[in-house]
């Protein structure tokens, strides 16, 4: 990739370059797809990409992640840019991490730590604050040798790399202790949850799913009538909102959970697990899609994958495939008859519906296109679970 002028926004003051991997066996244009969804967590946390860097390796080098030739590459990058921060679209281990602070002289973050760094950002209830608290602390762990870097120029000096050491375990000690303590308070809070999700009696109760961005919150917003953040950016929403909904009669629980992404960090899966519960505890699982996104199957698999992770792939589920209207908009031809955008469109569906073995909808939650079919669907499936779960009070949700 060639280095060009693009215009920057002086507003923005973070200026970021993202650097990723082609392994074998990958494309490239697959690799510019991941590379493009780590710019959109970057703009997220605060920042601008002005430039990008891939190159094709069997596997990450051990000492700089890239190759030595593009490292030097990085840094003239850095250098013609401006660049403060440098973004790897992998997990670096402390060892690349510090080598590579040493060569280029610049911040630099992995995916995980950008992810918790807007996490910890967009957390705001106490359960949040302390599941990211402790998801920060996981992953400080193992780098806290490179935070004494400072001491390195003080090791030849009498007694100075003693003190430097002890001082390293010290810290560690009080990092182990604090996740203790964390975990004692996530317990404490997972606790208060249960009985709080016990006292909500007999009903059926309903958990939107779905990765990150795709609209869930505006469908809760839709179906419950609430006030839920919605925005353009990845990880609106950090805590479960539970409301109860009636539609037609038929009363239900609603919840909203935290967007899952692609190579979720494993501490924060870890971490967030309480808050999950909501869709490991629920009757009915909405899976909200982005139909527009061009690799909705992919994220799809991501979200499959994560819900498996915590027991919950067997859950009753409704797919429900949001931004039709963008999907319009991105893959029919504007001159097309209509007609025949029609035809397309459920040749669309019909493919989609016959791919899984789940029940779907189609929507546009924020043109409510096709939302009165959603609202059936939804009710009739409340309703089953009522039928099947209280026999005795078949004719009550009817």
């Amino acid at each position: 990739l060639q280095i060009s002028m693009i215009e920057i926004d002086p507003k923005i003051e973070e200026k970021v370059i993202l650097v990723g991997i082609c392994p074998q066996g990958q494309s490239i244009e697959k690799i510019e797809e991941y590379l493009d969804e780590l710019a959109f967590l970057a703009e997220t946390a605060g920042g601008i990409t002005v430039k990008s860097f891939i190159q094709k390796m069997e596997r990450p080098d051990h000492s700089f992640f890239v190759g030595s030739g593009k490292v030097k590459e990085i840094k003239e990058a850095a250098d013609f840019y401006d660049a403060s921060t440098i973004i790897f679209d992998e997990e670096l281990s402390p060892v690349q991490q510090r080598n590579l602070e040493e060569e280029l002289k610049l911040k630099i973050i992995d995916r995980t730590s950008l992810i918790l760094d807007i996490f910890a950002a967009r957390a705001k209830t106490a359960q949040a604050k302390t599941q990211v608290e402790l998801a920060q602390m996981q992953y400080l762990l193992p780098r806290l040798k490179g935070l004494w870097t400072h001491l390195e120029r003080q090791r030849g000096g009498i007694g100075m790399r003693g003190p430097g050491e002890k001082e390293i375990e010290t810290d560690r000690r009080v990092i182990k202790d604090k996740i203790a303590l964390l975990k004692d308070q996530l317990k404490k809070l997972d606790s208060q949850n249960q009985t709080m999700r016990k006292t909500r009696g007999q009903m059926v109760r309903t958990a939107l799913v779905g990765y990150t961005n795709v609209g869930k919150s505006t469908i809760m917003n839709l179906i419950a009538k609430s006030d839920i953040l919605a925005e353009n950016k990845l990880f609106a929403t950090l805590d479960t909102t539970v409301r109860k909904v009636v539609i037609e009669n038929v009363p239900f629980l609603l919840s909203d959970t935290v967007g899952f992404i692609r190579k979720l960090p494993h501490n924060l899966i870890e971490s967030f697990k309480t808050t999950l519960d909501e869709a490991c505890e629920s009757d009915i699982i909405l899976h909200v899609i982005d139909a527009s996104h061009e690799s909705f199957h992919e994220q799809i698999e991501v979200v499959n994958t994560t819900l498996a992770e915590l027991g919950a792939q067997h859950i009753t589920t409704l797919m429900i495939f949001n931004k039709m209207d963008a999907y319009r908009d991105k893959y029919l031809d504007k001159f097309l008859p209509e007609e025949t955008k029609n035809e397309l469109m459920e040749e669309f569906k019909k493919s989609l519906t016959a791919q899984f073995n789940h029940k779907t909808v189609f929507i546009s939650a924020t043109n409510k296109e096709n939302i009165d079919e959603f609202r059936q669907t939804l009710v009739m499936m409340v309703q089953d679970m009522y039928h099947k779960r209280y026999p005795y009070m078949v004719n009550f949700y009817s």
